[in-house]
Order: structure tokens, then C-alpha cells, then sequence
């Protein structure tokens, strides 16, 4: 087993356990609020703040910022990268303080405007994504500084921290859940929780201790490696203009991604019925979980490896290694998005949300999931041309998607409602990661060989449909949603023979 391959696995098992924690998280949540106004304005709050650590330490810097640590690490040694490291952290935090304090003190009117966040709601719900949004940025500032240190550990090839900082973000979000947020506390055996009563504000206030909890658990990785603060900028540093030079396409380019994540569906949901923006949340949820166990786990594992072997000019093995990621990427993403949108409603029905509601987050989940491959495979694409310190292609087929995007969903909501929204996400994406794809195989041949993958997964595909949807159609004095369970595990038993070279190259990567 390779050290990419131990990465992913590190990776995957922590995400799964952030996963597991933020779905209960989001089962309590949707049991406490239901597809309310309240919730709806709750999501809609996180869509600055969100923002602003996509743009400028989240998304934007850590993919940026590991290809030049790791170029350092290698060819500098440990105590240079991190005097560069702190000098790019001190202006990000600098920066992210600015852009908070500007935001809070227009939250207002970048609410209620037109073109805003939340155009469509009355006043007294925009009023609390006013008063959510000014909390979310505290956790926004902490974000700013763990995104970075993200980056850190990573370039040393460190990955358990970075990978366990996501529980430990669910567990403070929990408690605001069970405890700051009820009227009543919560029975667990013979304890009783005790209750704050604070309401939809105690969400707000556990996401900020979650961010506390997030940068807290880093710091014994940073000691590890012999973490030196240095109390510097210098914007001539040809360090962190090298930095700034990959960094400013790719703000760029996350603020598309932002645009159709969050700004333009949420803008559009909110002239429609109640609830619409919280669809999207669960609906996003529940694609996001395998997209992020499967594409982002191994996108992790493998750019400080391909930015070495770019460093090194070793084409033919960064070939390989893209190669070989995609090749798992389709083999794993394709039978489980088809298996998930099978079994689905008994999986949302633990939400238990009202009819309408669930059938709204079942369509918005499986158009969601068409785009389950896609967006795996561009956490691999995006990350292939940020290993050559190239962020400018990313930039502008990101622009490309979100028109595409723009035009289909305006489209497609008006045909089918929310869940059209989540459609044009799918293919939008999608099309831009075939793009860079498609770009990537010019300049090195060989990348897309994907010989029988292709026949064999679909030969998959079939076989596990077919038999989840017998077991499906049993009826058995067994609860629908153990049934659903049982149905998703013989399915993905079904799949494994026909994908078994796949998930040896798994192992191989």
C-alpha cells in the first residue's frame, strides 16, 4: 500500500466519521426546524461568511498554497517554508478581518438588495440572516488561520490532523445543537441535556465553537513539525509573490464555484416556496457525503504527490498517477450515485420532514447525485493543474460553468422547481470537468486511457439496479429504512467483481 494510498484511507475514514457526526447534526437540525423560514434564513446567513474563507484561506489558498510549501520543503528544507508560511498567514488573516469587518457592517443591505443573498424574503427573515450572518463571521476568522494550517501539515504529508479537525468542527456544531439551541433538553438514557433555549441563534453560536475546535486540534501537528511564527509580510518576498501568483486566479476561480454553490441558487430559491434553500442544503448533503469520501479524499492524497513529481519533471509518473485516480474516480463514483437515488426515501425519511418536503429533498437529491462522478473527477482535474502552479485554466472554465450553470438553472427551476437548481449544479460541473479533462490529455498523452473501465462499470451499474430494485420490492416486516441499508450493501457487493482491477489500483496509487 503507497503512501497516497494510506493518505486517501486516513482521509476517507476521518471524512466518514465527520460525515457520520454531521448527519446526525443534520437530522436533529431538520427534526428541531423542520423547512422553515428560520432554517432557511439560518443557511442563507452562511452564504458571506462562507465566502470569504472559500475565497481567500479555504479553496483558494490551501490548493494554491501546498504545490509552492512542498516545492520549499523539498528544496529549501522545513524552517524556510514555514518563515513563508507565516508571512502568507499573517496577510490572509489580515485580509480576512478586513473583508469580515466590511461585511458585518453592511450586512443589511448585501441581504435585502435585489442582487443580494436573500432578495426574496420578508423583512423580518432577512432581518436574522442579518443578525446569523455577523455571527458566522467570528467562525470565519478562526477558518481563516485552519485553512492555512491545512495547507501547513499537508505539504509535510501530514493528513490525520487536517482529516480529524473536520470532527471536531461537527462536535462543536453539535453542541449548539443539543444543547444551546433546544427549549427542552435532550433525554439521553437517564441524563438529561440541559437547554439554553436560544434557538436558531444556538446554531450560530456552535458554529463558532466548532471553529475554536477546528484550529485547536491542529496545533500539536504544527509543534510536531517545528512550527516558527514569524511577525512578517513583505508583499516582495518572491515566496509570497509566488504564492499571490497562483492565489489570485484561483480567487478567481473559487468565486465562481461560490456564485453557483451558494449566491445564484439561493437567489433563485428564495422566490420560490418556503423551504426551497433548505432543500438544497440536505439535498447537497446527501451527494456530498460519497463525493467527498471518494473525490476529495483522494484529491488530498494525491496533490502534494503529483506537485513533487512536477517539481522533479517526472511527466510519465504524474500521468500515471492522474491515470490511475480517474480510473478509480469513475469505478467507484458511478455505482454509488445509482445506488444512493435507489434507496434514497427511506434515507430522508429520518429527517422526517412533511410530505412535501421530503419528496423536495429526495428530486433535489438525486439531481444532486448525477453530478456525483463529475465533481470527483474535477478534484482531481482542478488539482492537476495547481500541481503545475497553472491556475489559470481552472479560472476560466470555472467562468465558463457558471454561466452555464446561470442559464440552466433559471431554466430548469422554472420547469421543475428547486430541484432543477441541483440539475444545472450536475451538469454544469460536469462539463467543466471533462473540459479541463479533455485539456489535461493534450499536454499529456495517455491520461485518459481508461481501456474497458468504462464498459465494465456500467456492466456494474446494471447488475446492482437490477438487484436493489428486487430487494426493494420485497415486502418484509422489516423497518423500510434497514431494508433501504441492506439493498445499498448487496449493491455495492454486486459492483466489486466487475470493479475489482479498479480497487486494486486503489491500493497501487
Amino acid at each position: 500500500m503507497t503512501h497516497i494510498t494510506r493518505a486517501a484511507l486516513t482521509i476517507a475514514i476521518f471524512i466518514g466519521l465527520e460525515k457520520l457526526l454531521g448527519f446526525l447534526r443534520q437530522v436533529i437540525i431538520a427534526r428541531q426546524f423542520g423547512l422553515s423560514a428560520e432554517l432557511d434564513a439560518f443557511n442563507a446567513a452562511n452564504n458571506l461568511p462562507d465566502l470569504i474563507f472559500a475565497l481567500i484561506s479555504g479553496g483558494a489558498l490551501a490548493i494554491a498554497f501546498i504545490p509552492v510549501l512542498s516545492e520549499y520543503l523539498e528544496e529549501k528544507g522545513r524552517p524556510i517554508m514555514w518563515d513563508l508560511f507565516s508571512r502568507v498567514a499573517n496577510l490572509v488573516f489580515l485580509a480576512t478581518a478586513v473583508l469580515s469587518a466590511l461585511i458585518a457592517i453592511f450586512a443589511e443591505q448585501l441581504v435585502g438588495w435585489q442582487l443580494g443573498i436573500a432578495p426574496g424574503f420578508v423583512a423580518t427573515q432577512q432581518a436574522l440572516v442579518t443578525d446569523l450572518m455577523r455571527l458566522n463571521l467570528i467562525a470565519t476568522l478562526l477558518f481563516s488561520i485552519s485553512g492555512l494550517v491545512i495547507a501547513g501539515l499537508q505539504a509535510n504529508q501530514h493528513f490525520l490532523l487536517p482529516a480529524l479537525a473536520r470532527s471536531m468542527y461537527d462536535i462543536g456544531t453539535l453542541i449548539g445543537v443539543l444543547i444551546l439551541a433546544p427549549h427542552t433538553g435532550y433525554q439521553i438514557g437517564p441524563i438529561t441535556l440541559p437547554a439554553f433555549g436560544m434557538g436558531i441563534y444556538g446554531l450560530a453560536y456552535g458554529t463558532v465553537l466548532g471553529a475554536v475546535l477546528f484550529l485547536v486540534i491542529q496545533i500539536p501537528g504544527l509543534m510536531h513539525y517545528q512550527f516558527h511564527w514569524v511577525p512578517k509580510i513583505n508583499l516582495r518576498h518572491p515566496g509570497v509573490q509566488q504564492v499571490l501568483r497562483v492565489m489570485g486566479p484561483r480567487i478567481g476561480t473559487m468565486f465562481f464555484v461560490y456564485l453557483v454553490l451558494i449566491y445564484i441558487p439561493d437567489n433563485i430559491a428564495s422566490r420560490l416556496p418556503t423551504g426551497s434553500i433548505t432543500a438544497l442544503v440536505y439535498g447537497w448533503l446527501i451527494m456530498q457525503v460519497p463525493e467527498t469520501l471518494i473525490g476529495t479524499a483522494i484529491g488530498t492524497a494525491l496533490l502534494p504527490t503529483i506537485s513533487e513529481q512536477i517539481a522533479r519533471n517526472e511527466r510519465g509518473d504524474f500521468t500515471n498517477s492522474l491515470n490511475r485516480a480517474l480510473r478509480v474516480i469513475l469505478a467507484l463514483t458511478l455505482p454509488v450515485s445509482l445506488l444512493i437515488a435507489l434507496v434514497i426515501r427511506p434515507l430522508v425519511a429520518v429527517f422526517d420532514f412533511d410530505p412535501v418536503g421530503t419528496e423536495m429533498v429526495i428530486w433535489t437529491a438525486r439531481a444532486f447525485l448525477i453530478g456525483l462522478a463529475g465533481h470527483s473527477l474535477l478534484e482531481i482535474a482542478a488539482r492537476a493543474y495547481y500541481a503545475q502552479q497553472n491556475a489559470m485554466t481552472p479560472l476560466w472554465a470555472s467562468a465558463l460553468m457558471m454561466v452555464t450553470f446561470s442559464v440552466l438553472a433559471l431554466l430548469f427551476s422554472q420547469l421543475i422547481g428547486v430541484a432543477g437548481i441541483a440539475l444545472a449544479n450536475a451538469l454544469a460541473f460536469t462539463g467543466e470537468a471533462l473540459l479541463l479533462l479533455y485539456l489535461l490529455n493534450r499536454k499529456f498523452p495517455g491520461l485518459l486511457r481508461l481501456g474497458n473501465t468504462l464498459a465494465r462499470v456500467a456492466l456494474a451499474c446494471l447488475a446492482a439496479a437490477l438487484l436493489v430494485t428486487i430487494i426493494l420490492s420485497l415486502t418484509l416486516p422489516i423497518p423500510s429504512l434497514f431494508l433501504a441499508v441492506v439493498a445499498l450493501a448487496l449493491g455495492g457487493l454486486a459492483v466489486l467483481p466487475f470493479i475489482w482491477p479498479e480497487v486494486k489500483l486503489l491500493v497501487k496509487l
